[in-house]
Parts: structure tokens; sequence; C-alpha cells
């Protein structure tokens, strides 16, 4: 049996104390109520608690000051801070100084229980060993088989200047494929120039693309490079290829053939030496069958296509990308790199990521940034990832489960198994049944019990389906 988890709450004011010694009073908590941080400063320091819990403005010793000191003997003990004054500031003031959460009073009696068990939870966590992050990779992380027909077609490139389109769900990689394929090519010594198609207006792209002369417009007040001289010598991507209006794609049709193109107002004839690379989240085909996109530019294009997975396809690379991604975002914040507990990563791995990498990526960001301790629970994630719909096989019943555990025990209910054991069978069984459309042989099989087990349970807790 797991050990009761110990608490230490601080706080000046006898009512909080009276209300969290109660609350706290469960079968996994063992609980003390002090009323100053002179009192728990000695003790806290020589036999620290799993979590500490503190008000911030108390007389003497405030709470900032105790979790100052907590922190030098301590640094990994969970430090929950509360207070009355529920400012910007407070709250600013104790996630600085290290607090594992902030707690607004008045507070609700069960967020309270459940921040403490939160917290209960990380410190645990962080007794447990924990793996060292692996090193920054400068080149596409990916061991999915799909990802590694990637790295296949980057190598068989490696030494050609030959035309490449990707094309990819949005936030799949598609810049980065692009990046690794500029720099293991003979122009990775040139410049690499991005331009996506759909984030320039209409009337503007074949100025950024072609550049324009001094009076070509209103407001050209001087001559401009446009990104193909921005390029040449290297390789110019051309990001949402088939978001490029109809006259913009004849003009690119002729510098792929002629190598050369007109400044926007120009009379004089460029000439330019690059490789283009195009990525579209669109299907080109249809665009094609639809008139949207010129025939003739698609094959010019179209000469070796790559074709990048969608997160959910390649659920293998995610644990390995969330560790890439976290490391990378605590390097350029300048903080400590997060750890994903094991639960998070195989929930992470579950979920059906419709942004991506790219939503992966951020979601990492926000975790360095949000997430209370080193160690990151399912808890921390954000609340459309915890909550959220995922896209493997099964959802996080496990963490719904235990969450109507916990509210089960903490309203005094007993005999829990009683009532979930046969709603669970009951479930599974129904479940069974709809799937094979009734057939009891089949469901039985899906069950994993023999036919007897089946019509014995049936005639226990679905009387109305037991007849044959």
């Amino acid at each position: 049996m797991t050990e009761a988890a110990r608490v230490m709450v601080v706080d000046d004011d006898r009512a909080i104390r009276w209300v969290l010694e109660r609350a706290l009073a469960q079968p996994d908590l063992a609980v003390e109520c002090l009323e100053r941080a002179d009192q728990v400063l000695p003790r806290l320091l020589e036999d620290p608690p799993d979590v500490l819990v503190t008000d911030i403005r108390m007389p003497g010793i405030d709470g900032l000051d105790l979790m100052a000191r907590v922190r030098d003997a301590h640094p990994d003990l969970p430090v929950i801070v509360m207070t009355a004054h529920s400012d910007l500031d407070s709250a600013v003031a104790s996630y600085q100084g290290g607090a594992f959460e902030y707690l607004p009073k008045p507070f609700d009696v069960d967020e309270a229980l459940a921040l403490v068990r939160r917290a209960v939870a990380h410190a645990r966590e962080r007794k447990r060993p924990v793996s060292a992050p692996e090193g920054l990779d400068t080149e596409i992380i990916g061991e999915a088989p799909a990802m590694q027909e990637v790295f296949r077609a980057i190598g068989r490139l490696s030494q050609s200047h030959i035309t490449v389109l990707i094309n990819g769900e949005s936030g799949t990689g598609k810049e980065r494929v692009a990046q690794a394929l500029h720099q293991h090519s003979p122009r990775a010594g040139k410049p690499f120039i991005a331009l996506n198609m759909a984030a320039i207006p209409r009337d503007l792209i074949e100025s950024e693309l072609f550049g324009h002369e001094k009076g070509a417009f209103t407001g050209a007040t001087a001559q401009r490079q446009g990104r193909f001289e921005q390029a040449d010598g290297g390789t110019l991507f051309l990001d949402e290829i088939g978001d490029m209006p109809a006259e913009t794609q004849t003009r690119l049709l002729r510098v792929l053939a002629d190598g050369e193109f007109y400044r926007v107002g120009g009379h004089t004839s460029v000439k330019v030496d690059v490789r283009i690379i195009a990525a579209t989240h669109q299907n080109l085909e249809a665009l094609v069958d639809e008139g949207r996109f010129r025939e003739d530019l698609f094959h010019r294009l179209n000469v070796i296509r790559i074709h990048l997975p969608k997160l959910a396809d390649r659920r293998e690379d995610i644990p390995r990308l969330a560790r890439h991604f976290l490391a990378e975002a605590a390097r350029e914040l300048s903080t400590d790199v997060k750890v994903l507990t094991r639960e998070a990563e195989e929930h992470l791995t579950r979920l059906a990521w419709p942004g991506n990498v790219r939503q992966l990526e951020n979601t990492c960001r926000w975790l360095t940034v949000m997430a209370s301790g080193r160690e990151v629970l399912i808890e921390d994630l954000p609340p459309e990832l915890r909550e959220g719909d995922e896209g493997g096989v099964s959802g996080d019943w496990r963490l719904a489960f235990r969450d109507w555990a916990d509210r089960a025990l903490a309203a005094g209910h007993t005999h829990l198994l009683e009532e979930a054991v046969p709603d669970f069978e009951k479930i599974l069984i129904e479940t069974a049944l709809k799937h094979t459309g009734g057939r009891k042989g089949e469901a039985a099989e899906l069950l994993g019990w023999g036919r007897n087990t089946l019509t014995r349970k049936l005639k226990t807790l679905l009387p109305e389906m037991a007849e044959d």
C-alpha cells in the first residue's frame, strides 16, 4: 500500500487552516497545519513534507520569503501559494519564486484537494529515475517507415539540382524538408529563400517574386530585388503553391523554362540560377482538373514528389519529437527542460494532432512556460488536449475513471468496486454485442470469455438480453 503523502499547511488564518485540515483528511494524505512560517521552517529544512501549502501574506516571514528559503534547501519540493490578494502581481511573484501552483482565495475545497493531489503526484514522479533528454537534433526527426522514405528521398537528391514538389497536410514540416534538401545539396552554401503564397496579397505576389523597378507602381520609390534574385545560386521554396494566382503561374512557368524574368515595371531581363522546391497541402491534380492550376506548370514542378505523412500516421515518432521540442523550447527560453512522464507521453501518442508537428511543437512551448513542475503530467496539458478526443484506438478512459474514483471517494462513497465492476462489464458486453450484431459467440470471443461465461454474465447484468 502506498504511504500517505505528507502535506504541510501554513496560514495565519485559523478558518483556512480548519477548512484545509478537514478537506485534506484523506486516506492518501497526512496533513499538518501551522500558524506561522517561523514555526515550520526548522522542520521543513530538516524533514520536508511531500507538499507545502502556504499563504503569501503572513506576519513575520511571508510566503514568498518562506518559499525562497525552502527552494535553497529543497528545490524539488512543490509549493502551493494561496492568497486573498488575487491579483496579477501576486501570481507573477509566486511563479517567479518557483511556486508549483497559485491558489486564489476563496477557493473551492474540491479544487484545493485536486491541486494538492497533483502536487503529490509531481513530487513522487521527481523521485523516480528520469532519463535525460536526448541531445538536440539538427536534422528532421523520424523513425516511422513513412519518414524513412522521406529520408531516402533526401539522400537520393543530395547531389541534385532537380525541382521537387512536397505534399502534406498543414503543419507536417514541409519547410523543414525543403531546408534539408537545400542543406544536403550542392547549393548548401548559397541562400535558402522561402515565400508562402497564401500569406502574400495577390496584387503583391509578382513584386515579391520578381522584384520591381522604381516607379513601377504607387509606393515603389526604389528598385527592389524579388525572391528569385535573392535566391540566386541557391534554393527558392514556394510554399502553398496551390494558392498562386493564374497570372503568376504563367510568369513562373516562363522562369522555369528560360531561367530569366523581368522585374515588375522593368524592360531588362534578369537571369538567375535558382532551384525550385514547391509545397502544398492541396491536391494539385484536382486543381488542374478544375482549371485552377496550369497543367504544364504542374508537370514542371512535379519532377520528384515527396509526401509527408500526418503526425497521426507516425505516432511512434511523437515521444522523440516531444522531447526534442521541449529541449528546444527550454534552450530558447533559458529555462530547465521539462520531462514528460510515461503516462503523459503515452497520452500524447494517442491524440489525433490535427495540427500535426506544428501543433505538437506549440504544445511543447506552452508546457515549457505553463507546466508547474519539471515533470509534465497529463493534468498539465492544455485542457483541449487533456480532455479532447483522441485519435488512437481508444481514448484515455483510465484518466476519466481515475477522476470518477477521486470524486466518489471525496464524496464519501464506499464499496466502489461493487458499484464500478458491474457497470464496467455491462458496458463492455453491450458494446461487444453491438459490434457483432447480437451474435453472442462472437461477442464472447471479443471479450476474451467463453460462451458460458457471457451467458452467465448476461443473466446477472442484462437479463433482458440473456435469452437467445
